[in-house]
């Protein structure tokens, strides 16, 4: 179980750490109102007159790197199977505002945020999805974020380092043009995972 929650754990990372940040800086106050931030596919975001202040975070691309496999696997499984070491995730950064200037300094702070965090240890890691888990205070969480308090997960999340990528015009065109929604100023991140190998399971 904890594998399939890789990906879903460091979406929701990585749109805490944007929140928290937001508010941690008052952007609020910047642009006139609240900023939502959102994990979705550009083309569900609500653009044109009625396009409100906000952050979406999109995983457009997952790039297994390296498999270990279970010594305890049973004989006849397929050669080969296991599971990736690392993963690299590749998110679409996009800032939305209807307003003169909203874009700007949305975009402008995450860049900002995300360039301060450069690399989440385990134990940075654990505390984020422990706080995203938590209902203290009777903070009411959907069914997915109370998935995210798996201690095996928490375990095979080593390390998460999140990295700015360049792309030149062409490949900003044809991403957009891919996804069929209006563009938007965006960033690139390249988000590499590192998986915590369980005893008795040997890299292929």
């Amino acid at each position: 179980m904890a594998h399939s929650l890789i990906l879903a754990s460091v979406t929701a990372i990585l749109k805490n750490i944007i929140e928290n940040g937001l508010v941690d800086r008052a952007v609020s106050t910047s642009i006139g109102g609240d900023a939502v931030v959102s994990a979705s596919s550009p083309d569900r975001i609500t653009t044109g007159a009625d396009e409100k202040p906000q952050i979406n975070l999109f995983l457009y691309h997952v790039q297994p790197k390296g498999l270990y496999s279970q010594s305890r696997h049973a004989e006849g499984d397929a050669a080969g199977a296991g599971y990736p070491t690392n993963v690299e995730l590749h998110y679409l950064v996009t800032a939305y505002g209807a307003q003169d200037l909203q874009i700007e300094v949305l975009l402008g702070a995450v860049l900002t945020l995300l360039s301060e965090q450069g690399t989440l240890t385990r134990d940075a890691i654990a505390t984020i999805l422990k706080t995203l888990s938590s209902t203290k205070g009777g903070r009411v969480i959907n069914p997915m974020a109370a998935t995210l308090a798996d201690p095996q997960l928490m375990e095979r999340l080593e390390q998460i380092k999140i990295l700015p990528q360049a792309m030149n015009l062409d490949e900003v065109s044809r991403l957009w043009t891919t996804l069929q929604a209006r563009f938007r100023p965006s960033a690139v991140y390249k988000v590499m995972v590192a998986i915590q190998n369980e005893p008795g399971e040997s890299v292929a």
